[in-house]
């Protein structure tokens, strides 16, 4: 497997094997909401979830889609010359809404000329039949990636976050998307409180026993105006540093079948929100720092399975 000189399969690389270049993913608001916050659910979100729920980057929603896809072309055109792009909409649950909804604002992207793909967050009681077919459509137009928050397979934790679904429902989804043909990418959390080292690698086996094409690895940020947030500065837990985190993503790697696509080691907290671990800010010198110590130790993605 061609892995572009690194030593896990990274979504960078898929995309250059898939597409021919470097693709470039633009962040979008679709002004969704989400079942834990519109009372369906609960009103308070998951437990680390901020105010812009996990789109903090994405524009304002108020914009047409077609305004802030060229306006996120615009902003990447500043600092290369690509032409393709992933249409990436971010903000909160983007399956939770109407059809009708759903379907101008997904055509909107997918078919301008620029957009070679469709990324689409969700979670996965969000998942209808009627969106399962649009999703279909969709896929076979451009490939579509639908992305699932799991964060944890651990039922005590997901209480804990408010996760507000079983993981047997997980597995429905899992299985419907994947019966379409369509890319599933899945959001594990590491460092939730109380969870093992032991804990957060289950996880990671458990993916590989499913239809599962890619996997988004995130330390855990604890974020202000959370709760979350305010039972850290109440109480503070225990948070890892870079070199702990390092180590244990490193053996999420380890752990991870071969062909599953890592599309992230570590996730972006806005500056003004984040509270711990402020090192996180400094993305480059995280991931340069778990490819110099996967390349000084011999370490590489599917270890535990040659």
């Amino acid at each position: 497997m061609n892995w572009d000189g690194k030593r896990y399969y990274s979504f960078n690389s898929y995309l250059k094997q898939t597409f021919g270049e470097k693709v470039y993913k633009i962040s979008l608001n679709g002004g969704f909401t989400c079942p834990n916050r519109d009372g369906t659910l609960g009103t308070r979100g998951c437990i680390f979830c901020s105010e812009g729920g996990s789109g903090d980057f994405a524009p304002d929603a108020v914009l047409p889609i077609g305004e802030q896809i060229e306006e996120g072309i615009r902003m990447i055109r500043q600092k290369t010359d690509a032409s393709k792009y992933i249409a990436y909409f971010q903000a909160f649950t983007n399956t939770y809404a109407p059809y009708e909804k759903l379907h101008s604002l997904f055509y909107d992207a997918i078919l301008r000329k620029e957009i070679v793909g469709l990324a689409v967050g969700t979670r996965p009681d969000c998942l209808p039949p009627d969106v399962l077919k649009l999703l279909d459509e969709l896929n076979q137009i451009k490939p579509v990636f639908v992305e699932l928050g799991l964060q944890t397979i651990h039922e005590k934790t997901a209480q804990f976050i408010r996760r507000g679904y079983p993981l047997s429902c997980f597995e429905q989804a899992v299985k419907a998307l994947h019966d379409l043909g369509i890319n599933v990418v899945v959001h594990l959390i590491l460092g939730l409180p109380g969870e093992t080292e032991e804990m957060m690698l289950q996880s990671v086996r458990y993916l590989n026993q499913l239809p599962v094409n890619g996997v988004k690895f995130s330390l855990l940020h604890v974020l202000k105006h959370t709760d979350l947030g305010m039972l850290y500065e109440e109480n503070p837990f225990p948070v890892y540093d870079l070199d702990d985190y390092v180590d244990l993503v490193i053996r999420c790697m380890e752990e991870l079948r071969e062909d599953i696509v890592i599309h992230r080691l570590t996730g972006d907290g806005p500056k003004d929100l984040l509270i711990a671990p402020r090192w996180t800010l400094n993305k480059r010198k995280v991931l340069n720092e778990i490819s110099r110590r996967m390349k000084e130790t011999g370490s590489r993605q599917g270890k535990s399975f040659i």
